[in-house]
């Protein structure tokens, strides 16, 4: 049960104004969407029926590591090699994130990924511009993207992704990420591409601290600069760095149902997401990949309600901090949030948010 009274129900969650500043548009695609590209470009996968697939692209509890999960990629990358196949797969997405209210989403992918049948880098991010500038027309949700280094690559490509998103700041890029398999791949090899993106003034986020330990945080913040970490889970590991980061407000990117299935945690219960709220830290909740984890915000967010006992004043003030988090101008930040803190206090009959949200976080 919740700590206090307030009931936490699915319904409710659902109609609660969210954010996803985790999401990753290559692990985010529907089922019957792939097929459907498969058989326009003529690629073979390896189920051709909407429960085969389903079953090889939903990761299950048996997987081994994050270097097992990510090999699921290879299905989705494989029909995203083109301009319509990219605006679709981002259009979809924005619609689905609007299904289940979220506001505002910041989409990552690392444009490299979608050139093997000749889409200049260009080309790739602004086809997913289109697909997600169409989104927000039709369906009233507000999106940005996080253009991505790989850091198994040679760094010199994510310097190349650094300059790409130079070009589209102000035009739909919001931040820099750095994403892949973290294990003997440290962020420092690519300081490089950080400072382009930090000298001109954009946000980055790293994924650190999910397949390695608190020291590839460290280098994250201390090297690069980040602003976000994507995961964190392993932060809890060095008291000293757990002080700093909250003394900083530096938010994390949450995603319990990918953290488990990585093996970054070995259970939902042992997550270390309610420590970190009651800790005081910046915590956001995301999907990370809504198909490959088979999961919407409003599973996470009903996830943890019950496995951490989180109340709803509590999945309030964890909403509250995805919007103070986003990657927006202060003042559209300010705008967004004084709209979200309003729908919040009207659902479940106009019940005051906590303090914590009130005050700051």
């Amino acid at each position: 049960m919740p700590k206090n009274n307030q009931t936490v129900d699915r319904e409710t969650i659902l109609k609660l104004p969210k954010t996803d500043l985790h999401v990753h548009l290559d692990g985010s695609l529907r089922i019957p969407t792939i097929l459907d590209l498969a058989q326009q470009q003529k690629v073979r996968l390896p189920m051709e029926d909407e429960e085969g697939l389903e079953k090889k692209l939903h990761i299950s509890q048996d997987c081994r590591s994050l270097e097992e999960y990510l090999e699921a990629f290879k299905i989705t990358l494989s029909v995203m090699q083109t301009r319509e196949a990219l605006v679709r797969t981002a259009y979809e997405l924005g619609q689905d994130a609007a299904a289940e209210n979220v506001k505002y989403m910041e989409v990552r992918f690392s444009p490299i990924l979608h050139t093997e049948q000749g889409l200049r880098l260009t080309e790739v991010n602004e086809a997913v511009l289109e697909g997600l500038g169409q989104a927000e027309k039709d369906f009233g949700i507000k999106t940005g993207i996080i253009i991505c280094g790989i850091r198994s690559m040679d760094p010199q490509a994510s310097l190349v992704l650094a300059e790409l998103a130079v070009a589209y700041k102000r035009r739909g890029v919001v931040a820099f990420d750095l994403a892949g398999r973290e294990h003997s791949y440290p962020a420092k090899e690519h300081r490089e591409a950080f400072y382009l993106v930090v000298n001109n003034n954009i946000n980055c986020t790293i994924h650190a601290g999910e397949a390695y330990g608190p020291e590839s945080i460290a280098q994250a913040i201390h090297y690069c600069k980040a602003n976000r970490i994507g995961h964190g889970t392993r932060l809890k590991e060095d008291g000293e760095l757990l002080n700093y980061v909250n003394d900083h407000r530096i938010p994390l990117e949450m995603c319990v149902t990918s953290n488990v299935q990585t093996r970054a945690v070995p259970s939902v219960e042992a997550h270390p997401i309610r420590f970190y709220y009651d800790y005081g830290l910046r915590v956001t909740v995301n999907t990370d990949n809504r198909l490959m984890s088979n999961t919407t915000v409003t599973d996470e967010l009903c996830l943890i309600a019950d496995a951490h006992r989180f109340s709803l004043p509590e999945i309030k003030n964890l909403i509250i901090y995805g919007f103070k988090s986003a990657f927006l101008p202060y003042q559209e930040k300010v705008a967004i949030l004084n709209e979200v803190i309003k729908e919040l206090k009207s659902i479940t009959d106009g019940k005051p948010l906590s303090q914590v949200a009130q005050l700051g976080g």
